[in-house]
């Protein structure tokens, strides 16, 4: 939702803070909230006027006319205040008040004549300033009494126009300081984003200004602008409902998604519970329920839709389980997992999460008798299903399934009783079966119809725009889309491209309809693409400017820019007249935002489709992005060539269920438009109506309303004067909002009745008086299409053509083994780590565990070595290991050759590799070869004095044992820390006693032959594989073999050489010398002479 209500509180501080006028505003920050936990001694201390003032108490929870409901205390002194709210607080008669708002009063006794009322609101052309002399409680009809001012989209407000226009009334000593604030009011109301704000009363004296009553709602979409002058606003929930901790989480899951999650707590002890995919199939099942009684036990309203991840999904269904198993119900429970056909949505993917949730909670949903209902469709739907149902059988709950061969909302009459529960209901055909027809030409087939399906083919189906009058703004096209259109993608969206390529493809194009794509976050570059069975390249340009410059045919742009760029690109793309079109996806673009885009096409004579849409769909021409699904539902609803009839909607996914419906009931879709879901689109309803009307190849018009605005009443006013002479069948959802006790806020930004009128039941009257087909239900919806459909055909208006098949289109390999259709050996294999869910994962642990575990560094290393979790002991071992082995000193070689590097200019990577290289058997990779070494020998049971002898004979080095510096009477205090955590934590150390005895026999030689880390490492290490209970004696022997222990010292210096790098950085020291006088040159004799 975009316009949220904000608590007076809150409007107040806004205004007080941000307001620039002249008037002098009165009794700024004068107030204090108090909840039934307040600390009245602590509120005395910070408000300490609360003491000395006559106070004013009313609840601050969005609700009009406190009033006259007795709902606002005058004229009290502070006991008067705690006495009145003893009265009040969390008692429900009519009302329940719980945040309630004391502020000073100014005035004890007002008359009218000083009382004022003033508001600001937006519609789509402009904001309507409402002002009226006489305010305060007994204002009555505003709407009819006041004076009207409309500020024009991007025009300013005047103190002349106000003193003209809206202060007729006003005394003439006020006009001044009111004028100077209704201008302040209406700038502070452009600035800050509001949509609504209203003061009532508005009181003006000598000393200037009081606000005492306040209603505001801001654009919360415009959060990312204001966010420095809003800070962190709440927003309270509707009045009369609880606001639920499960609501506020689900938020929250919302905000930090890029896709959409909602729920409504309407009755926590209902026995009906939803969970649907998509904003508009969400309103359609709380209406098909509210319409089949099920009203009173309709626990919630909620939808998911975006493509949610598995784990998203699993957060939200399991808090919607979690409330439904709460308390029981006599009768049992249901569950209606439902939703349209997904354009772009893999409803395989976002099922998991549903299936993991159902499986969690297996238990009380058998023990509260829960039974689940579940329709859907979109990309892999087929595999959705499946999971579904085996879930249903291996726990035991009754889960009925139905695909898009049931109608959307019939599964709501099965849960309710109200329709039979088919046994095996008959499955569409897989997506496979769509895509690897029989067919084994490789080549195009002939151009097959481009012309209504209902019509011979004309060599022209286009009907020419209008042309515009001398002096007014350009026409814009009846015709948006042919069989030639090319478009400008913006944005790196390759997978909603390849989709449009393939629709080309199937529809038989000549050409591709994407000419380029704008991407500016990468040089220009080309993308690769396929077209049919080749590959092709289309380019990518950093600017606009190149793309439009080059490709001079293209009229369309398609636009998935963030809803942060959203306004700006859109803006630039019609600086260019070629662009006739602009299709803009972001969901989330501020309303004033928005309204500045329609007027600046409306100038330009440019068709917005958006924002917030998935585009539209022309059959056997071009369809914008991820409209209509993949191909198998392009297939499944014959979009790859035009039928008779056009539709126009505000949901995406519901353009797409009307993709299915009409396809079942007539000869299919001539084109269709989602003209997206804020309360300001793009284009309306009535725009394409009239284009539809005006294209000879449409016979029928279907629309798919919606709750909130009022663009149905100008098609009721188009039939009524004849303007509009097709058949138009029509249907607006959202007639569940009249019968909720309090305001329910629809998936979409614009479902929201504010007035009777606006209403879904007052428009379908209003659609059926006027002479539209309108169904009793969404449930008849498709009965009222194929009723008018067939009559057009009796009296020869349509008349069906045979079917021509498309050709057949490869399917992506990617999507073929999604669907489990190939399988191919994986190039690489890995057993330690999956970052693709939700979570990252060390060794099927997931990273929350490892901090919740409190692993620390040697738990991660044992994760991803040795895919073990090592006891504490051992965890604790590598970190010390790695601590003692960090450095040794500047003059090591591989700290040596790292200072060198870095001093020579070259970058961190470099330098430490340069020291890295300098490890192996005669620096620092000891710890391997003295595992090997000692191992081998006393697995062979020879004795320490035969192994050191062996050795001698051989002419090899003991490795791990001797020091340059340490010796037997200067040890090395790093072994010596080791060496007593090892014998007092490992639980048997036999390879490093015998170590030990090594170093006696070799230290009585020579005293610097003792031990050293390396050595001590090494056989340590050995002990602890194979001690700790956690390997085989293969798989301890194995990792030694592997150079596992070798690691340690790599990952251990590491540290250390990063430290010299950045210590010679810091120090700034020059290119490195070796000194002449450090050197020896020794040459040949002959060649010294």
């Amino acid at each position: 939702m975009s316009a949220k209500a904000i608590s007076e509180q809150t409007g107040k501080e806004f205004l007080y803070k941000y307001i620039c006028t002249s008037a002098a505003v009165q009794n700024r920050f004068r107030y204090a909230t108090v909840t039934a936990e307040t600390d009245w001694d602590r509120l005395t201390q910070e408000h300490p006027w609360l003491l000395t003032e006559r106070l004013v108490v009313k609840p601050d929870q969005l609700i009009k006319r406190r009033g006259k409901l007795g709902l606002v205390g005058i004229n009290l002194d502070l006991q008067g205040v705690r006495e009145w709210l003893k009265a009040r607080f969390m008692k429900e008669t009519t009302l329940n008040c719980k945040n309630v708002l004391v502020f000073g009063l100014p005035l004890y006794l007002l008359s009218q004549e000083e009382e004022f009322y003033v508001c600001v609101y937006a519609t789509r052309e402009g904001d309507h300033v409402l002002f009226h002399h006489e305010g305060g409680v007994e204002v009555g009809d505003v709407d009819a009494k006041a004076q009207r001012l409309m500020v024009a989209v991007d025009d300013k407000l005047s103190e002349d126009q106000v003193k003209e226009q809206l202060l007729t009334h006003v005394p003439d000593e006020k006009k001044e300081i009111l004028a100077s604030f209704i201008v302040g009011l209406f700038n502070l109301y452009e600035d800050l984003y509001f949509t609504y704000l209203e003061i009532n009363p508005l009181v003006v004296t000598q000393d200037g200004v009081y606000i005492l009553d306040m209603a505001a709602k801001i654009d919360a979409t415009a959060d990312y602008i204001c966010k420095a002058k809003w800070g962190d606003v709440e927003f309270p929930p509707p009045f009369g409902r609880e606001a639920y901790p499960e609501e506020a989480y689900i938020a929250d899951l919302d905000a930090k998604s890029g896709a959409s999650l909602k729920l409504t707590l309407l009755n926590p002890r209902g026995r009906i519970w939803t969970m649907v995919a998509g904003g508009g199939a969400s309103v359609v099942y709380s209406d098909t329920i509210c319409d089949l009684g099920g009203v009173d036990e309709l626990a919630n309203y909620g939808e998911y839709s975006g493509a949610p991840s598995e784990q998203q999904t699993y957060d939200y269904a399991k808090t919607i389980l979690s409330l439904m198993t709460r308390e029981k119900h006599p009768l049992g429970k249901v569950l209606i997992i439902g939703g349209s056909i997904a354009n772009f949505t893999n409803v395989a993917a976002t099922f998991k999460g549903i299936v993991k949730a159902i499986k969690d909670y297996q238990g009380p949903l058998k023990e509260h008798e829960v039974t689940i209902f579940v329709r859907r469709g979109g990309p892999n739907y087929q595999e959705g299903l499946r999971v579904m149902g085996e879930v249903g059988k291996t726990t035991g709950i009754p889960i009925h399934v139905f695909g898009t061969e049931t109608h959307m909302t019939a599964i709501v009459g099965m849960a309710l009783g109200h329709r039979p529960i088919p046994n095996q209901p008959p499955m569409d055909a897989h997506t496979a079966n769509f895509l690897l027809n029989a067919s084994s030409s490789a080549k195009t087939p002939a151009t097959t119809r481009t012309a209504s399906f209902s019509e011979p083919r004309t060599s022209n189906d286009v009907t020419p725009a209008k042309k515009s009058k001398a002096g007014l703004p350009p026409a814009k096209a009846t015709t948006l889309f042919r069989k030639h259109t090319k478009a400008i993608v913006w944005g790196m969206q390759t997978r909603a491209v390849q989709g449009m390529l393939d629709f080309d493809y199937v529809c038989s194009r000549d050409e591709p309809s994407v000419a380029a794509m704008v991407y500016p976050f990468t040089g220009d570059h080309k993308q690769k693409f396929y077209w049919g069975h080749k590959e092709i390249l289309l380019p990518v340009y950093k600017n606009m400017a190149d793309a439009m410059k080059k490709h001079p045919e293209v009229d369309v742009l398609i636009s998935f820019a963030s809803l942060r760029s959203a306004f700006d690109s859109t803006v630039e793309a019609m600086q260019y007249p070629q662009i006739h079109t602009i299709a803009i996806i972001a969901e989330g673009i501020p309303e004033a935002q928005t309204r500045k885009l329609i007027k600046m096409a409306d100038e330009k004579g440019v068709t917005i489709i958006g924002p917030a849409t998935v585009g539209g769909i022309k059959p056997g021409c071009f369809k914008i992005g991820n409209t209509g699904g993949m191909l198998d539902n392009i297939l499944a609803s014959k979009l790859y060539r035009p039928g008779s009839v056009a539709y126009v909607s505000r949901s995406g996914g519901m353009s797409n269920e009307l993709n299915n419906i009409i396809s079942r009931t007539t000869d299919g879709v001539y084109e269709g438009v989602a003209i997206g879901g804020d309360r300001y689109p793009g284009s309306t309803f009535m725009d394409h109506v009239l284009r539809y009307q005006d294209t000879p190849g449409i016979k029928m018009i279907v629309v798919l309303g919606e709750i909130g605005g009022t663009e149905e009443y100008k098609i009721c006013q188009g039939i009524r004067e004849g303007r509009i002479t097709k058949p138009v069948v029509c249907w607006c959802i959202g007639t569940c909002a009249t019968m909720f006790a309090s305001e329910v806020q629809f998936g979409h930004a614009g479902a929201c009745a504010n007035q009777a009128s606006e209403t879904a039941v007052a428009k379908n009257q209003a659609l059926r008086d006027a002479g539209a087909y309108v169904p009793k239900s969404f449930d008849e919806l498709g009965n009222v299409i194929k009723t008018v459909y067939d009559e057009l055909v009796a009296n020869g208006t349509i008349i069906p053509a045979e079917e021509v098949p498309p050709p057949t289109v490869p399917m992506d390999y990617s999507w073929a083994r999604e669907l489990g259709l190939i399988r191919k050996p994986a190039s690489f294999m890995t057993s330690i780590c999956d970052e693709r869910g939700q979570e990252l994962i060390y060794a099927g642990m997931p990273i929350t565990e490892v901090f919740k575990e409190e692993m620390g560094l040697g738990g991660v290393l044992g994760l991803l070595w040795f895919q073990r979790r090592l006891p504490r002991y051992a965890c604790q071992f590598i970190e010390m290991c790695l601590m003692v082995t960090a450095d040794h000193g500047p003059a090591v070689s591989g700290a040596h050759n790292t200072i060198v590097c870095a001093r020579a200019g070259k970058d961190l990577i470099s330098s430490l590799t340069s020291g890295l290289l300098t490890i192996g058997d005669r620096f620092g990779g000891a710890l391997d070869a003295a595992a090997k070494q000692f191992s081998k020998a006393f697995d062979s049971g020879m004795l320490p004095m035969e192994f050191v002898n062996k050795m001698k004979k051989d002419g090899k080095l003991i490795m791990g044992i001797g020091h340059r510096v340490k010796s037997i009477n200067n040890p090395d205090m790093r072994v010596q820390i080791l060496k007593d955590f090892v014998k007092q934590h490992f639980p048997s150390t036999q390879l490093l006693d015998y170590a030990l005895d090594v170093e006696k026999i070799t230290t009585s030689k020579k005293p610097n032959l003792i031990l050293n880390v390396d050595g001590l490492i090494g056989v340590a290490f050995v002990d602890l594989l194979r001690t700790c209970g956690g390997f085989t004696r293969d798989e301890a022997d194995e990792f030694v073999e592997i150079g596992a222990l070798n690691g340690i010292f790599v990952l251990g210096r590491s540290m250390g050489f990063i430290g010299h790098y950045l210590d010679q950085k810091r120090l700034k020291q020059g290119l490195y010398r070796h000194p002449w006088d450090d050197i020896s040159y020794v040459l040949p004799e002959h060649m010294s002479m």
